[in-house]
């Protein structure tokens, strides 16, 4: 991964996990984690020493979509720097994720706005009984710079289908080693990674403290520090398990994810337990 697809793999982790436990092979799509018009706010972070600055904000939405053919359900994210990091590297981004009435992963569809670049990314997946074909297509105003088939067996998804993936696994059944390996597609690349369950933790984020579930992820990518543990979960310990921190440390230092605030929920945020007045 380049630079800016750190900055995804990061929101993956760390934003919103999952409606559904369902990839492009079709998972059996049972999980009540979300409902339509739900909203998560995420504060970015980037750590290089003892310097901590906010990168940005990523919001995460989930509703009902029929504008294309086939498409029931779209989940969103959509990032932008704050003005400390626009003078550098602005970013205004987009990601959408796909599925159709079954919770099968239709398609996604990454749209870069970076100042002076700018770049769609869609890619349309279609699964067979042993194996995934997934069409890869990336340009540019001036001219197509990927155009490429991927093949994979097993499950496989794009980076908001990973979210997708963690969110809807039972947490009352979860046990310490547990692993959930997943294929990420990205451009031309197929992304091994793996998450593994710790332990039930509390999270202190301002005057709020949180029960969550935490996992590491094992991400095979040379734009992390190493394969082992190269970011870490964790989920709130709620109905809604959403991702309330995320830590990723990178080559060029460290990243962190917060939850902020959140809207629409399917169920009341009960992890929270503890507000400080």
């Amino acid at each position: 991964m380049k630079t800016k697809a750190i900055f995804y793999s990061i929101f993956i982790f760390v934003c919103c996990m999952c409606v559904i436990q369902t990839t492009a092979r079709g998972k059996d799509p049972h999980s009540s984690a979300m409902k339509y018009g739900e909203k998560v706010t995420y504060d970015t972070y980037f750590k290089w020493g003892l310097i901590m600055p906010r990168a940005g904000d990523a919001v995460f939405s989930y509703d009902k979509d029929q504008s294309v053919n086939k498409v029931s359900s779209r989940y969103r994210m959509q990032f932008k720097t704050v003005k400390f990091f626009d003078s550098f590297f602005k970013m205004r981004d987009t990601l959408s994720t796909y599925y159709n009435d079954h919770n099968e992963l239709v398609y996604s569809l990454k749209c870069t706005d970076e100042g002076g670049y700018y770049s769609v990314d869609k890619l349309t997946f279609t699964p067979g009984e042993e194996h995934t074909k997934i069409h890869s297509l990336r340009y540019t105003p001036s001219r197509i710079r990927i155009d490429t088939v991927l093949t994979v067996a097993g499950d496989v998804t794009d980076l908001l289908g990973a979210i997708y993936y963690l969110r809807g696994l039972d947490r009352m059944k979860l046990q310490r080693g547990n692993t959930y390996p997943l294929t990420v597609a990205i451009g031309r690349d197929l992304v091994k990674i793996q998450f593994t369950y710790q332990n039930q933790s509390i999270v202190e984020r301002g005057n709020a403290k949180y029960n969550t579930r935490h996992f590491v992820i094992d991400i095979y990518d040379e734009a992390f520090e190493s394969t082992k543990t190269s970011a870490e979960v964790w989920m709130g310990d709620d109905d809604n398990f959403l991702p309330i921190k995320v830590r990723s440390k990178l080559k060029i230092g460290y990243a962190e994810v917060y939850y902020r605030e959140s809207s629409g929920l399917a169920h009341p945020l009960t992890c929270r337990i503890e507000v400080k007045h």
